[in-house]
C-alpha cells in the first residue's frame, strides 16, 4: 500500500480478517477433533520420551539386504530393475544386446505403432505434457471426455472414468464405493491394489478360493451381518496365473444373492473375445449385467492410467467423490490420446488379437509338450511356468538372459514359497521362432538347475543367517 496514512489501518484490518477466517475454517473442520483429543488426554500420564527408530532398522529394510547378502554369497545376479534402451515389444534392447523379451505388456504391439505415435505428437503440440490441474477445477481437456466416452463405447455400457494410474483405479474406485458398513468379497489371487482400495474403505473383507464359484457361493451363504452393500471382485485373466474367471457362473450367483459385481480386466482387455472386447465377448454375455468393469490403459492400449466402466450413475458418482479422482491431477494429455489411438487399431485391426491367442496358445502347447508345469493358464496373454524354488527362479531368469531372452521371475513374497515362477507376457508380434527357441531353452536350462538341486534346497542355511548376522 501507498504511504498515504491508510496502508497501516487497512494492513491491520486484513490481517484481522485473516485470522478470523482461520478461526472459522479451524472450528468447523477440526472442533470436534479436538474435542475428541481432549476427551482422550484426561488424566493422562507425561507421555514419556521415545526414540525414534531408524530406517536402517526396520525389518522390511533388513530383509532386503539380507536377501541382497544372500544373493551375493550364492554369485546370483539381482534380475530386477534391469534397464531398456529402447521401446520394448516382442524384442527389446538390454546392455546393448537384442533380446527376446516376454517381460513387457504390449499385448497388440501398439506401443511404436504409428497412428499412436503420430496421435501422441500432435496432442503433445497442442497441449504439452500435463493437464497441470485436476479435471474437476482446471485440468479437463477434450481428449478425457473422448477417451472415456471410447471406453464406454467399446464395452458397450453407458460411461467410463479415468484415473491416473492402474493402480489408484482400484484403490479409489474401491474406497469411494465401500465403506465400514460394507462387505467385499475377492478372489483370493486378486491384485494388491484392490487389497489397497479395501482396507482404505474400511469394508469388511472375505476371500473365497480361486476362481471357485462354488467357494463363493459358500462365502455368500454364511454371510453374517446386516451390510449396506456386497461387492464381489473378480479378475479377467489373473496376472500370475492366466487363468480366466467363469463368469456366466458369477452373474448366476449376482442374481441370487444380489451383489455389485466388479471385474478387472488388466490383462484381459484387448486379449479376450474375437474384437478383444474382454470377459463379457468371450462369453456372449450382456456388458450390462457386470456392475463395474476396472482396467489398464498401460497394457493393450500402451498408455499408462487406468479406468472404470459401467452405469451414468457409477461414473458420476465417482467423479464426484472418489478422492483419487477430485484431489489428483488429469490424466496427461498425450497418455489419454495414445490410448484413443489404440483403441483405433483395436477395432480396425481384430486380427491382432487372433494373433495373439495363436501366440498364446502355441506356447502353452509347447510348454506342456516340453514337461513344463504351467499351472492353470488358458493360453491367453500370461504363461508362467511354475519352477517351484524362488532361487531357482532367479537362476533360470539369469540363465535365460544369458541365452538371449528376457523373462522375469515372481518370487516369494509375491507367490508363496513353492510356487515361485517365471511369467511370460505373449503378445502379437512374437514369432513361431521366438517361442520355439525360448520354450526349448526354458526346458532345459531349469532341467539342468534341477539337476544340480540348486536352489534353497542345496543352501545351507544356518551358515548363510551367520554371515548375515556377522556383517
Amino acid at each position: 500500500m501507498s504511504n498515504d496514512g491508510n496502508g497501516p489501518t487497512f494492513s491491520k484490518m486484513n490481517s484481522s480478517l485473516k485470522e478470523n477466517l482461520l478461526d472459522r475454517m479451524r472450528n468447523t473442520h477440526q472442533s470436534s477433533e479436538r474435542n475428541r483429543m481432549a476427551r482422550s488426554e484426561r488424566d493422562l500420564p507425561p507421555a514419556p520420551r521415545r526414540q525414534q527408530a531408524r530406517f536402517e532398522d526396520l525389518a522390511e529394510y533388513k530383509q532386503v539386504m539380507a536377501q541382497k547378502f544372500a544373493s551375493e554369497q550364492l554369485g546370483i545376479a539381482n534380475p530386477f530393475y534391469r534397464p531398456h534402451q529402447t521401446a520394448a515389444g516382442a524384442t527389446t534392447v538390454i546392455d546393448g544386446r537384442t533380446l527376446i523379451n516376454f517381460a513387457s505388456y504390449d499385448y497388440l504391439g501398439l506401443n511404436k505403432h504409428v497412428h499412436v505415435l503420430d496421435r501422441a505428437r500432435e496432442t503433445i503440440g497442442t497441449f504439452g505434457i500435463s493437464a497441470s490441474a485436476s479435471r474437476l477445477v482446471a485440468g479437463e481437456r477434450p481428449v478425457h471426455v473422448e477417451l472415456e466416452e471410447r471406453i464406454a463405447r467399446f464395452y458397450g455400457v453407458d460411461a467410463a472414468v479415468c484415473f491416473v494410474s492402474g493402480y489408484l483405479t482400484n484403490v479409489a474406485a474401491i474406497g469411494c464405493l465401500m465403506g465400514p458398513k460394507d462387505l467385499v468379497i475377492h478372489d483370493e489371487f486378486i491384485h494388491n491394489s484392490a487389497l489397497a482400495g479395501i482396507k482404505l474403505s474400511g469394508a469388511t473383507r472375505r476371500l473365497f478360493k480361486h476362481n471357485d464359484t462354488a467357494d463363493l457361493e459358500h462365502v455368500l451363504r454364511t454371510v453374517a451381518g446386516d451390510y449396506r452393500h456386497i461387492m464381489v471382485i473378480v479378475e479377467g485373466i489373473y496376472s500370475m496365473d492366466g487363468d480366466i474367471a467363469n463368469l456366466p457362473a458369477l452373474l448366476k450367483l449376482r442374481a441370487e444373492y444380489g451383489f455389485w459385481l466388479m471385474v478387472d480386466e488388466a490383462h484381459s482387455l484387448g486379449v479376450l473375445g474375437d474384437r478383444g472386447k474382454g470377459l463379457a465377448e468371450h462369453f456372449g454375455v450382456d456388458p450390462h449385467e457386470v456392475d463395474i468393469w476396472m482396467g489398464t490403459l498401460s497394457k493393450t492400449t500402451s498408455s499408462c492410467g487406468g479406468y472404470i466402466a459401467g452405469s451414468a450413475a457409477l461414473a458420476a458418482v465417482l467423479k464426484a467423490s472418489a478422492g483419487g479422482f477430485v484431489y489428483s491431477v488429469g490424466l496427461a494429455p498425450v497418455l489419454g490420446a495414445a490410448a484413443v489411438a489404440s483403441l483405433d487399431i483395436l477395432e480396425r485391426e481384430p486380427e491382432r488379437t487372433a494373433a495373439l491367442r495363436r501366440n498364446g496358445g502355441l506356447f502353452l502347447k509347447l510348454a506342456r509338450d516340453a514337461g513344463l508345469d504351467t499351472g492353470l493358464s488358458g493360453g491367453y496373454s500370461v504363461v508362467p511356468v511354475i519352477v517351484g524354488d524362488s532361487l531357482r527362479a532367479v537362476q533360470l531368469s539369469n540363465d535365460l538372459l544369458a541365452e538371449g531372452i528376457n523373462v522375469l521371475p515372481i518370487i516369494h513374497p509375491a507367490v508363496p514359497e513353492g510356487l515361485a515362477r517365471l511369467r511370460f507376457f505373449i503378445t502379437s508380434e512374437h514369432t513361431e521362432e521366438q517361442i520355439r527357441r525360448t520354450v526349448t531353452l526354458t526346458a532345459e536350462r531349469l532341467n539342468d538347475l534341477t539337476e544340480r538341486n540348486f536352489g534353497l534346497g542345496g543352501v545351507d542355511i544356518e551358515q548363510m543367517l551367520k554371515a548375515i548376522s556377522a556383517r
